[in-house]
């Protein structure tokens, strides 16, 4: 019984690259783990053992080596753009390039309350994320941030659902929220600044959150991605991830102690997922 073959890609994952961008004496650090993905005619490759139009994953690893030389800037999108149209032209084979970055932001330190020029520390575990699509006549780009972490010690609730002999989670006016957010915005136009645009969109994200009580994780997020669509025009599109990291609070009854939302257990699994995805009404 013969098989056919209805889809594929290749690329190279995890390519690492730090790049210190120099004015001056002053530093700035970019340091981005990049994702390569090529599909097009590469049939041959899988079904007879033909070679001859496989582009080197390795290549591809000098490749992004290379292009962060000549292009790699305080803007990734700009960079990614470059080395998505860097494999779709130089490659006839090749018909749509995917190149998805993973930023680490490093943070200068302050020396006896000055910034020092070129020494940096790691704290911030949210990781801005870039992901470039592009094929013949086509170019999509979304940019985004990871692992940003959120909690809220107050202004949520969450009642009035639906119960039946197996819910044993009681009716609270009053719980912690935390969440770790994924977002993802993808941009109908250029904006003039992708930096001045993200850090916009991002300070729209986190109002919602911050100043808007929560009736439900649901809510917030709608809320949030509204919020990011009305504060940038370039944006058509926003997906929000949030799963609901749960902070019980801790019976201490027993040991003679009333906890007043003060005591809580933080836990990482299991935990509830809330996805959405928001256009322009």
């Amino acid at each position: 019984m013969g098989a056919k073959l209805v889809d594929h890609q290749y690329g190279k994952s995890r390519v690492r690259v730090l790049k210190v961008l120099r004015d001056g004496a002053t530093h700035t650090l970019k340091e981005l783990d990049v994702s390569v993905r090529l599909s097009g005619d590469f049939e041959s490759s899988y079904t007879s053992g033909d070679n001859s139009k496989v582009v080197l994953t390795d290549t591809m690893k000098n490749t992004v080596n290379v292009l962060a030389k000549d292009a790699l800037g305080e803007e990734t999108e700009r960079f990614a753009i470059v080395l998505a149209r860097h494999f779709l032209e130089k490659y006839a084979q090749v018909q749509r390039v995917t190149i998805k970055t993973w930023e680490r932001l490093w943070d200068r330190l302050e020396i006896d309350g000055t910034p020092h020029p070129h020494s940096f520390t790691h704290v911030q575990g949210a990781r801005p994320t870039v992901q470039v699509a592009a094929s013949a006549g086509s170019l999509m780009v979304q940019s985004g941030i990871e692992d940003l972490l959120l909690l809220k010690s107050t202004a949520s609730s969450f009642k009035d659902y639906p119960k039946d002999e197996f819910t044993t989670l009681p009716e609270t006016d009053d719980r912690v929220f935390a969440t770790s957010l994924a977002a993802g915005w993808t941009w109908s136009r250029e904006p003039a600044g992708y930096r001045a645009g993200n850090k916009t969109i991002l300070d729209a994200l986190v109002r919602p959150f911050a100043l808007n009580h929560s009736p439900s994780v649901q809510t917030t997020l709608f809320q949030m991605g509204e919020a990011a669509l009305a504060a940038c025009a370039q944006i058509d599109r926003v997906h929000l991830a949030m799963p609901n990291k749960h902070y019980p609070p801790i019976d201490l009854s027993r040991f003679g102690r009333e906890n007043r939302h003060e005591i809580f257990l933080p836990t990482d699994e299991p935990h509830g997922q809330i996805e959405a995805t928001l256009t322009r009404a």
